[in-house]
């Protein structure tokens, strides 16, 4: 008996609340890609999903667990961006009023979505303030539910219904890589991928900046860091969850690790080869496959696509300096 803080049996029931609610994205493949890399590669879009990435799943899935009270005294969270949006587009469709604590810094694409589904945001220093202990606070004060961006069972086992849909569309895969950030989405795809393709080995993929989960996984216990500074803004985390660090423990093969020019240069490919926007973060499983960071050659790979909320604006002067 699995003693883990989330089962396959989760990430069905969260599929099922979700169904019809958010969007089951493509799997887009690449001749291209696959010609580059001498592999089968299984793209799952989740810049594609509502409010622009995989968030949503695990946003819904939470607040629609609710109880009476706790949806009349409203919910709150702390993100960069894309949990922020997550949050606050769920409870608008819940009926649930939304706190959102945000970095001054963080994209005014992202903040602008977040304040357009209805998010009150309240701002703080990403690099002199702690996010975790304002979110609490405000919490208490407000009689606000705190669900944070990726350290709650409910929220990791939304995030693995990306995996779901992935293996139910693409069959058996040798490989499966997602971004890391806190470790919600990688610990719910592990868990799917454990219980629908076992010999399938997952792997995490991270900024060079920050890699604290990599060193997590080496060492077996969980490496605090300073926020990192990379373009990756949705893994700027300093360290992984203690629920999501437990799965990731038993059920993720490796974590590696691609810089912020990869990044670019995949953001590059996407946009003119497959057409599709991704942002730095949502980049960073399909790097690591497209720059050579783990061996893929003749094997079928699962790449999750976690988002696509960039400003357009930034991204066009990425893609220009990268060349």
């Amino acid at each position: 008996m699995s003693t883990l803080p989330i089962t396959f049996e989760d990430v069905v029931a969260a599929h099922d609340r979700l169904r019809g609610v958010a969007h089951r994205t493509p799997v887009l493949t690449s001749r291209t890609a696959n010609e580059r890399t001498g592999a089968q590669l299984f793209f799952k879009c989740e810049n594609l999903q509502r409010m622009g990435a995989f968030k949503f799943r695990g946003a819904y899935n939470a607040i629609a667990q609710f109880t009476p009270e706790q949806k009349a005294g409203g919910v709150i969270t702390f993100s960069s961006g894309n949990h922020a949006q997550a949050i606050a587009l769920s409870a608008n469709l819940l009926g649930v009023k939304s706190v959102i604590v945000m970095p001054y810094d963080a994209p005014a694409v992202k903040v602008g979505a977040t304040r357009g589904y209805g998010g009150e945001i309240v701002f703080y220093d990403r690099y002199t303030e702690d996010r975790e202990a304002l979110g609490q606070r405000l919490a208490a004060e407000r009689g606000l539910t705190l669900i944070p961006p990726y350290d709650h069972a409910h929220v990791m086992a939304g995030q693995g219904t990306a995996a779901k849909e992935l293996f139910e569309e693409a069959g058996e895969l040798d490989l499966l890589l997602t971004p890391l950030g806190g470790g919600g989405l990688l610990s719910g795809c592990a868990t799917a991928a454990h219980a629908l393709a076992p010999a399938c080995a997952v792997i995490g993929v991270e900024p060079e900046a920050g890699n604290d989960g990599q060193r997590s996984l080496q060492t077996g216990k969980i490496v605090h860091i300073d926020t990192p500074k990379t373009l990756a803004d949705g893994a700027q985390t300093q360290h992984l969850g203690n629920l999501t660090f437990e799965v990731i423990r038993e059920r993720v093969s490796e974590i590696v690790t691609v810089s912020d020019a990869e990044l670019v240069d995949t953001m590059k490919f996407f946009a003119s080869r497959m057409k599709i926007v991704v942002e730095p973060t949502g980049c960073l499983a399909a790097a690591a496959v497209l720059h050579g960071k783990v061996d893929v050659r003749g094997k079928r790979v699962g790449v999750l696509i976690s988002g696509g909320n960039v400003d357009l604006l930034r991204f066009a002067e990425l893609v220009q300096a990268a060349g």
